[in-house]
């Protein structure tokens, strides 16, 4: 079967058979055009083989795809770039690319997570960056300290016991994140703000609203987990940024509407580098954020004897949380901490504690099964006369004590006096109940005054 190659211009025969494969193919083209094909870290180029405006699959068989005697099939050199690093999600168990020039090796660890952070969604303080090792990245080094190098596929992690937790926040399941909150109260509240986050992020609008209802706050920063609270001056800059700030960012207008909606004051909200939601919008380009949030900033507030323009009143507004927040920490001077952190909670020093972003599932809390307790023994009942004549109540042993020798014969002497008391106490009751029976005298009774 003869088909027609057009490359660069030319227009050549090939005498093939009709079962060729389109890979089989290609390889006569490289061979009778003398194609040689780069294929270095960054570019890598091929060939691709079209017919009818479709590119040809290398395991297709020309027969099977239509291709006839004297068909015409066009070859093209095709360059494709390569990702200067890749990164491995623990989290979704999948590798996205890192695109862009080798000077991406020259970066900070900081300015990397950021980039990551971006393209998974992911805060930065809920994940952790290492080599293929397993040697830890840390935000104040360069990529070329830990010999990073085009085409390395690195490894993200998060917190061990987060990795249910963050699925749910990113696939918006309400059920999963509510089911893997923390028991503790510190990592609970900050679990709520990563979602808030994650949720502003992808647009997740039932979410964000039941977020908001459990005293997430829009207006917040994400921060840094209570494990690293001590250490928060050197926490990395995003960690500044509020859930308001990522929904301009990722030109959520419906997750805008549902923060400003339950609080106007956010509109007012800056993150670490001074800037409000409406210049995050200008600066990602982002034109429906933006005209909804001029419309906003550039309207009138009305008052009952006034009307105020939205900036006067967000100012007034911003004032008076800031007298009350002040007057609120002169009260407290004496009370509140400098650091959230109490005595007994985990600090986490970088290379000296064990890390705990392994992405390692969390244990489940069992309970210490509890043995079986002894019941408190029943006060012996009161002696009725109906049952005297068959039972005789024996006499209870007492406690195991460690006693002398010399304390023992009083301890028998004890026990002997309360045994005949018992016993004439029976034969009383029995001589009641029968005045006519032959009174029995009793022997041995010793009294209480020890006649």
């Amino acid at each position: 079967m003869r088909v027609f190659i057009s490359f660069e211009g030319s227009c050549e025969p090939f005498d093939i058979p009709s079962d060729q494969t389109v890979g089989g193919m290609k390889q006569m083209v490289k061979d009778h055009f003398l194609v040689k094909l780069s294929d270095d870290k960054q570019v890598r180029q091929y060939l691709e083989l079209s017919y009818g405006g479709a590119a040809l699959q290398d395991n297709w068989a020309l027969c099977d795809v239509g291709i006839t005697c004297g068909s015409a099939i066009r070859c093209l050199i095709k360059s494709e770039q390569r990702p200067v690093i890749r990164v491995f999600n623990a989290v979704t168990g999948e590798t996205f690319p890192i695109m862009g020039s080798e000077a991406l090796l020259h970066m900070s660890v900081a300015g990397l997570k950021t980039v990551v952070s971006m393209q998974s969604g992911l805060p930065v303080s809920t994940f952790r960056l290492s080599t293929p090792t397993g040697v830890q990245l840390y935000d104040c080094n360069q990529l070329q300290d830990y010999a990073v190098e085009v085409g390395t596929t690195l490894r993200l992690d998060t917190w061990d016991g987060w990795v249910k937790f963050l699925q749910g926040c990113l696939l918006g399941h309400k059920l999963t994140v509510q089911s893997h909150l923390s028991q503790k109260k510190p990592v609970m509240r900050f679990q709520l703000q990563v979602a808030l986050y994650i949720a502003a992020s992808l647009g997740h609008l039932d979410l964000a609203d039941w977020l908001l209802e459990r005293g997430a706050h829009a207006e917040e920063p994400v921060g840094v987990h209570p494990y690293r609270q001590w250490c928060h001056q050197t926490a990395h800059r995003d960690t500044g940024k509020c859930p308001i700030h990522i929904a301009a960012e990722s030109n959520q207008l419906l997750i805008l509407k549902l923060f400003i909606t339950k609080k106007i004051l956010i509109l007012a909200c800056q993150d670490a580098a001074g800037r409000d939601p409406l210049k995050v919008a200008l600066q990602c380009g982002h034109r429906d954020c933006v005209r909804y949030l001029a419309n906003k900033l550039y309207s009138v507030v009305s008052l009952p004897n006034m009307s105020l323009p939205m900036r006067i009143y967000l100012q007034i507004k911003r004032w008076a949380s800031l007298g009350q927040k002040k007057a609120s920490s002169n009260r407290c001077q004496y009370t509140c901490a400098a650091f959230k952190a109490r005595i007994g909670d985990t600090l986490l020093v970088d290379g000296f504690s064990e890390p705990n972003m392994s992405s390692k599932s969390r244990k489940p809390v069992t309970k210490p099964s509890r043995g079986i307790k002894n019941k408190a023994l029943h006060p012996l009942p009161p002696i009725s006369n109906s049952h005297l004549a068959s039972e005789r109540v024996p006499p209870q042993p007492s406690s195991l004590q460690s006693v002398s020798s010399g304390d023992f014969k009083d301890m028998q002497k004890k026990q002997k006096e309360d045994y005949l008391y018992r016993d004439a106490l029976v034969k009383a009751a029995e001589y009641s109940t029968n005045p006519h029976q032959e009174a029995r005298p009793y022997h041995g009774l010793i009294l209480d005054d020890g006649s």
